[in-house]
């Protein structure tokens, strides 16, 4: 393609197979798969996209995401060079990179005694995911401890944001269609042993409540309503075990979506729309889902 004619080698996949980058192993191809190596290049692909009228989506660790099975159009970025995937930490400052895996991040933290990210424990999937969508769980969300964010929009421009202007809320933020490259995050020291007792109990909890990570889902399919839990509401309008195709609900967490290996990922977009509308038939509340749905 013209527009990446001058990039290094290896930077750009045509055609790319987007299924084993996603924890549902399902989906096509998009167009063109970016792995920019530093913020110039990130950049330069925004802006080229932007005056080129080519759509862009950004490909974390394929956590929270489902590909349909003809694929996407345009380009996909992927933030896993070292420039966007890099850990630094000073005294109780963190910076990560947008693209650095939050797993690795939480339990870095409490293996140092700082805390602040521990709430975290068992979230899959990158800084820049957990900051669009305030990634969290029973025990707190990422906003806490977010002090900047560093992102580039989609005309190339580059800026910094603080965590006010994020307007962080439940499942979401104001970084819009910004591409984040660094976060970050103020801590606190405090006393291992009671921090790695925190990190354990949040880890066990996740564990035993929810399909294991090696199972083909993307965490929970629908944020929860105010006031109630998607899952309760799901399993109260008797659809756990409920299947259309290779998909079907969890028997353990009712707002677990799952899918056959082998499967697809259209039988997983008919199973949430279904849900959706099953739920609201029961009770009149319609589920908004938690997932991408490209």
């Amino acid at each position: 393609m013209s527009l990446f004619a001058d990039f290094p080698e290896g930077v750009v996949e045509t055609d790319a197979m987007l299924a084993p980058l996603t924890w549902f192993q399902l989906g096509g191809r998009a167009d063109f798969l970016v792995r920019p190596q530093n913020d110039e290049q990130l950049s330069t692909v925004l802006h080229r996209c932007r005056e080129s009228d080519v759509p862009v989506r950004v490909l974390g660790l394929g956590a929270n995401i489902l590909v349909p099975d003809d694929g996407v159009r345009g380009v996909v970025l992927r933030l896993d060079a070292p420039c966007f995937s890099s850990i630094t930490i000073d005294r109780e400052t963190l910076i990560a990179g947008g693209g650095a895996d939050m797993t690795t991040i939480v339990k870095r933290c409490v293996r140092e005694g700082l805390a602040g990210l521990e709430q975290l424990a068992g979230i899959p999937g990158t800084v820049g995911g957990g900051i669009a969508m305030n990634c969290g769980g029973k025990y707190g969300d990422i906003s806490t401890a977010v002090s900047q964010v560093d992102a580039v929009r989609q005309n190339g421009e580059r800026e910094s944001l603080t965590r006010s202007d994020l307007g962080f809320s439940y499942r979401e933020s104001k970084i819009g269609d910004r591409v984040v490259t660094r976060v970050q995050f103020a801590l606190h020291t405090t006393d291992a042993a009671e921090l790695r007792s925190r990190f354990r109990e949040t880890w066990d909890y996740k564990h035993s409540t929810q399909p294991s990570f090696g199972a083909l889902s993307v965490g929970c399919i629908f944020r929860n309503p105010n006031g109630d839990s998607a899952g309760r509401l799901i399993d109260s309008a008797g659809l756990k075990g409920y299947r259309i195709g290779s998909a079907f609900v969890s028997e353990q967490h009712a707002n677990f979506a799952m899918a056959d290996r082998g499967g697809n990922a259209t039988d997983v977009r008919k199973l949430i729309d279904s849900v959706q509308n099953r739920v609201e038939d029961f009770c009149g509340i319609r589920l908004v889902p938690e997932v991408k749905l490209w």
